[in-house]
């Protein structure tokens, strides 16, 4: 049994954590970290995990090193510049980690301080992290001690792109990527932005050219495509709590058929379990993944225009956050890459 603690458990990321852990035969939880909540119950913070999780929540100290005795994983769901400390700390333990921060996705120290304003000061967790998107990296990740959980948009783009990337397929020149998510994806944390009365019955567009996700998706594209890649990337705020839809546009460079593209992805994705190819005529919707670690992708070509237009569809705390993370897990300990995350949307 793999022995897991969670720091910032409390969040909707570590909720979605313990919930699909909580499930998993070969996994169980020993601390459900949370400054916030210290001492209170779990499910008294959240009524869905009554009788699931009762254990109360605990405030590790990182300072002291005996605080992650006796796991074998851990799982940091804390914000970026804090998940530095706590992942150098279980580094040095020798504990496996698996950060949903952004601290160790981009390889360039240097970028990821542009972006994010914080001060890379995990130099050599950096060199030793892995990024995590299981589909493309799986044989690092099985070999790695500290994974980097991908990000909610860039999964959702990355995974959609990757195939035709690599066949030199995409007229990168003419990229443009427009996202959507549901308000969970904002955080638990009180915010104006995502308050009832402001985002019901509105969508917005937000962070439009310097969204904190563009490096990330530009590092893993440019990998794919093995030259530098830029998109322009617009994601919108829309009423509802959970999903990303991702609309993709680009030139068709090599005037590829239908057909083309299908085998394409049939040859990267058709063993891929968590990623399922919709059929000509039918696209994406964020309903058919709720709840789920699926990412479909479906694509329409306009001969008009000569574009082709990919639409992928995941939810973002499962298949963008919390069922990646586990998927990694299962990686990392030799399981059956499904295992614990077979799950059924829930539909209407």
């Amino acid at each position: 049994m793999i022995k897991i603690g969670i720091l910032g458990s409390t969040g909707y990321v570590g909720l979605e954590l313990a919930r699909l852990i909580s499930n998993h035969p070969e996994a169980e939880v020993i601390f459900l970290d949370s400054r916030s909540y210290e001492n209170k119950s779990y499910s008294s913070i959240f009524p869905n995990m009554k009788k699931i999780i009762d254990a109360p929540c605990v405030s590790i100290n990182l300072e002291d090193e005996a605080s992650l005795a006796g796991i074998d994983l851990l799982f940091c769901a804390l914000p970026h510049g804090l998940s530095q400390k706590a992942v150098q700390t279980a580094y040095k333990l020798g504990i496996k980690v698996i950060d949903m921060s952004a601290d160790f996705r981009i390889k360039s120290a240097p970028v990821y301080e542009e972006w994010y304003g914080v001060k890379q000061e995990a130099l050599k967790e950096l060199d030793a992290a892995a990024y995590g998107l299981c589909e493309l990296h799986r044989e690092a990740i099985k070999k790695a001690e500290i994974i980097a959980n991908p990000g909610c948009y860039p999964t959702s783009i990355i995974l959609a792109l990757y195939p035709l990337l690599k066949e030199k397929a995409v007229d990168t020149e003419t990229l443009v990527v427009d996202s959507k998510s549901g308000v969970s994806g904002a955080g638990r944390n009180l915010n104006d932005a995502i308050l009832y009365g402001q985002c019901n019955e509105s969508v917005k567009a937000y962070s439009i050219g310097n969204h904190r996700h563009i490096p990330e998706i530009e590092q893993e594209l440019s990998l794919a495509a093995g030259e530098a890649v830029m998109l322009q990337f617009t994601p919108h705020l829309i009423p509802m709590t959970r999903g990303i839809l991702s609309s993709i546009y680009f030139k068709n460079k090599k005037n590829m058929s239908d057909k083309d593209i299908e085998d394409i992805y049939k040859q990267y994705y058709s063993e891929e379990f968590f990623i399922r190819l919709l059929q000509q005529g039918e696209l994406p919707q964020t309903k058919a993944v709720y709840g789920t670690n699926y990412c479909d992708i479906g694509f329409k070509t306009d001969k008009r225009t000569n574009r082709i237009i990919l639409v992928s569809a995941i939810d973002n705390l499962v298949k963008g956050a919390a069922g990646q993370a586990v998927q990694n897990m299962n990686l990392l300990f030799n399981l059956k890459e499904t295992t614990g995350l077979q799950l059924t949307p829930i539909w209407p």
